[in-house]
C-alpha cells in the first residue's frame, strides 16, 4: 500500500493519492487519499455488536444495528471528498499541518443511507440545530482527544450520506468501516469515521477539532474567533502533464480535474502562457452533482522553451477561481491559480 502512496506521516497514517491516479473519475480504494487524527483501527470491528447511538436533542433515543441499516432504503451517490488542507505545500508562506501537494482529494461512489430517513426515527426536538458525530476510533497522544465534528442539522436533513460502501465494495477499514459520515460536497473535516454515535444538539460542539482547528485564522488571531472548514471551494488541478516534465513539440494533451463542493463546474480554462490567454477546455468523462468534472485540452506547441500551464474553473454560480489563495494559519482551502500551475519545458 505504501509503495503507491506519499506518506507523510505513518501514525497517524497520512498519504496522499500521486497524480497519475487523480487522472481517472474513480479513484480506487487502494489509492483514495489517506487523513486520520487517530489510529486507525487494527480489526474489522464485529457487525453483530456494532450498534448506531441517536441522542441528545430527541424525543425518544434510538439504536440501530446494522441489519437495520441494511434494510433501510439504499441511496448510491458520487462525491468528491477533499482534505481541508490539500494543496498547503504549494502556498508560497509556509502553512502549518501535512505538506499536502494536490494528493489529498479522490472521487468515488458511495452506497449507503440518507441520514434524514434515520434522523425520522427520533423524532428531532425543536431545539436542536447542529448534529455531532463520533467514532470508536482510538485517539493519539497523551491528551487522547477524541475526533468528534457537528454540523448543521439544514446540513444533516439535506445532504448527508451514512456510507456503508466505496466503489461497490464494503467500506474499507481505512475509510471507516463499517459506517462513516458524508457532508456531500464538504471537506473531509466534517466526515467522521467509524462512526458509533449521533447527538442532536443545540449548538455547534464545543472541542478541540471544533474550537483550535479546522477554523480559518490568521497566527495573532484566536482559532475559535475563526470560520469553520465547512464546503470545498472551487479549484481546478492538472493531473497531466506531471510538473517539469519535458515534453516533445506537437500535440501535448494537457489533463485535469475540477471541483466546487455542492455547487457544479461550469467552465474550464487553460493558459499556456502563465495566464496572458486562457482557452476553454472540453468536460470528458461522467458527470454527477457532487462529483468533479474531469476536463481535457489539446496543445499544439510549435516552439521549444519553458512554459507554465495554468487552469481555472467556474462553477454554476459564476464564482470563478481566484487567481492566487488566501492564506491562512493552517493553509486551509487552498484554490488559488496560481498555486496549482505546472510548469514543463518543450524539445
Amino acid at each position: 500500500m505504501d509503495e503507491l502512496m506519499r506518506v507523510m506521516t505513518p501514525r497517524p497514517r497520512n498519504a496522499e493519492t500521486p497524480r497519475p491516479y487523480l487522472r481517472s473519475w474513480i479513484t480506487a480504494n487502494k489509492v483514495f487519499f489517506d487523513r486520520n487524527q487517530g489510529e486507525i483501527p487494527e480489526t474489522e470491528i464485529d457487525l453483530s455488536t456494532w450498534r448506531l447511538t441517536i441522542s441528545g436533542e430527541v424525543e425518544t433515543p434510538f439504536t440501530a444495528d446494522f441489519e437495520y441499516l441494511l434494510s433501510m432504503p439504499k441511496a448510491i451517490v458520487a462525491n468528491t471528498l477533499e482534505c481541508s488542507g490539500n494543496s498547503r505545500s504549494l502556498l508560497d508562506k509556509k502553512a502549518s499541518g501535512n505538506p499536502w501537494t494536490i494528493g489529498g482529494v479522490g472521487n468515488a461512489v458511495w452506497g449507503g443511507v440518507w441520514l434524514k430517513d434515520l434522523l425520522e426515527k427520533v423524532v428531532v426536538s425543536s431545539n436542536a440545530c447542529h448534529v455531532a458525530f463520533e467514532g470508536f476510533d482510538k485517539p493519539l497522544g497523551k491528551a487522547q482527544i477524541k475526533f468528534i465534528r457537528s454540523i448543521p442539522l439544514s446540513k444533516a436533513l439535506s445532504s448527508t450520506l451514512l456510507a456503508y460502501e466505496m466503489n461497490g465494495e464494503p467500506l474499507p477499514l481505512k475509510h471507516g468501516y463499517p459506517l462513516r459520515v458524508l457532508a456531500l460536497g464538504w471537506t473531509g473535516a466534517n466526515c467522521v469515521k467509524w462512526l458509533e454515535k449521533i447527538t442532536l444538539l443545540e449548538k455547534p460542539f464545543e472541542g478541540f477539532y471544533m474550537d483550535q482547528v479546522y477554523r480559518i485564522h490568521q497566527p495573532d488571531q484566536d482559532p475559535k474567533t475563526g470560520e469553520h472548514v465547512t464546503g470545498i471551494e472551487i479549484k481546478a488541478i492538472i493531473t497531466q502533464p506531471e510538473p517539469e516534465a519535458e515534453l516533445q513539440m506537437g500535440r501535448v494533451t494537457i489533463l485535469g480535474a475540477a471541483y466546487a463542493g455542492e455547487a457544479d463546474i461550469d467552465k474550464v480554462e487553460v493558459s499556456t502562457d502563465g495566464g496572458a490567454s486562457w482557452q476553454t477546455a472540453d468536460f470528458i468523462g461522467l458527470h454527477e452533482q457532487y462529483a468533479w468534472r474531469h476536463w481535457q485540452y489539446v496543445w499544439q506547441v510549435d516552439r521549444p522553451g519553458s512554459y507554465r500551464i495554468l487552469a481555472r474553473a467556474t462553477d454554476s454560480n459564476g464564482e470563478k477561481q481566484p487567481m492566487q489563495a488566501s492564506w491562512n494559519k493552517l493553509g486551509y482551502n487552498n484554490n488559488g491559480v496560481e498555486e496549482h500551475g505546472v510548469s514543463v519545458q518543450i524539445t
